[in-house]
């Protein structure tokens, strides 16, 4: 789980919770039809802005934001250091044999394997990180539409408070329930936006920073494997990757290169 996402929507909720409770009982705070269109409405024009796959590829994308799915740097870096010392002791056709769970680095080394023209490899390893990139853009479009429309759509329900209001103006008791009524889709917009819709965009964002940087470590890897460098060389390269204090220091013991005499 990724303690960071829960704990800052857990957080905010209990703070706000904690001033609506603060200031009397929640009952004030609970209005299904201010619910119906702020949801409703920002459900319905997401789904006039995007097509359905899309959608629902956005919110499969966003559960993913609650499960701690970081990938190291370093350890992409070590296993591709790993990689160019077996295929400078036994070739490059033992890197078939290679087994891993990445699809795109499972490619590379196919087409390595393979003997594949080098730029047939860099076109298509540059277009899976493309196509990557537009899947991952998609779904957090999405969410910052879905943050835009919330507001709207709850001052639009306050809207349509006000008119109700002022068409009930001949008794004076119904005004300030009525104002509070109206009020309250302004509230759920900005809440959605603010603490579900705009972060869980910006979260998308940053996962996706994380895995372009790896699928970059895996393209520029793949070439300097197929160029056959020096793995010291393909280390100084990759590690430019990864900001300095988060660098791992050379170890060629840990990548099956020549033992420190």
């Amino acid at each position: 789980m990724d303690f960071a996402t829960i704990l800052g929507i857990f957080s905010g909720l209990a703070l706000i919770s904690g001033a609506i409770f603060s200031q009397g009982g929640v009952d004030l705070f609970i209005n299904l039809p201010s619910m119906m269109i702020v949801m409703g409405g920002t459900l319905a024009a997401t789904l006039i802005t995007f097509p359905l796959p899309e959608v629902v590829h956005a919110f499969r994308a966003a559960s993913q934001v609650f499960r701690q799915r970081k990938i190291n740097p370093n350890e992409v870096v070590r296993l591709l250091l790993t990689l160019a010392n077996i295929s400078r002791r036994q070739g490059l056709v033992a890197l078939s044999k290679v087994k891993t769970n990445d699809a795109v680095l499972k490619k590379a080394l196919m087409l390595i394997a393979d003997g594949a023209p080098e730029e047939l490899i860099r076109q298509t390893l540059r277009i899976e990180i493309d196509a990557l990139r537009a899947r991952h853009m998609d779904a957090q479009d999405v969410f910052k539409k879905m943050g835009s429309y919330a507001p709207s759509f709850g001052m639009l329900g306050t809207l349509i408070g006000l008119v109700q209001m002022l068409g009930q103006l001949d008794d004076p008791a119904t005004i300030g329930p009525a104002m509070a009524v109206a009020l309250i889709t302004t509230f759920y917009g900005s809440l959605l936006s603010s603490l579900f819709f705009l972060p869980i965009a910006g979260k998308l964002r940053n996962r996706t920073n994380i895995e372009l940087v790896n699928l970059e470590l895996i393209f520029e890897g793949a070439v300097s494997i197929l160029e056959n460098n020096n793995p010291m060389l393909i280390y100084e390269k990759l590690s430019s990757f990864i900001p300095p204090k988060q660098r791992e220091a050379y170890n060629p013991e840990k990548t099956g290169g020549a033992k420190k005499q």
